[in-house]
């Protein structure tokens, strides 16, 4: 690998890592959504450091060119990241569903202790 695509590999995967630890620290980013940025962070690391290892798995796949493999882990890494999120919204939409009928069940009781003092 080139010393400029190394070095600029390296420089993305540190602002990565730092930018999710700062937006960790001002609490703009949660803890658990913050584990799976920082092993994104890790594997630019691995691709610029383990240049050798991308290029045998490249010829053990039999595709033509390094880039190849790389697009094809980031690919996995967004349908990862997609299945994920869409189990998390999954889980609040039950949430927000039975918080939204036990809402609806006290204001009817309040509604019918307000009848009940009225009587």
């Amino acid at each position: 690998m080139p010393l400029e695509q190394y070095i600029f590999s390296m420089l993305i995967s540190l602002v990565v890592i730092v930018v999710i630890f700062e937006l960790v620290r001002q609490r703009k980013l949660k803890e658990e959504f913050s584990v799976l940025w920082v092993f994104i962070g890790i594997g630019i690391l691995f691709f610029a450091n383990g240049y050798d290892t991308v290029v045998e798995i490249t010829t053990l796949v039999g595709a033509t060119t390094s880039t190849t493999i790389v697009f094809i882990f980031a690919i996995l890494v967004l349908l990862a990241m997609n299945l994920h999120f869409s189990i998390r919204i999954s889980q609040m939409s039950n949430h927000i569903k039975n918080l939204t009928q036990e809402i609806a069940l006290l204001r009817v009781e309040e509604q019918e202790q307000a009848k009940e003092d009225k009587s």
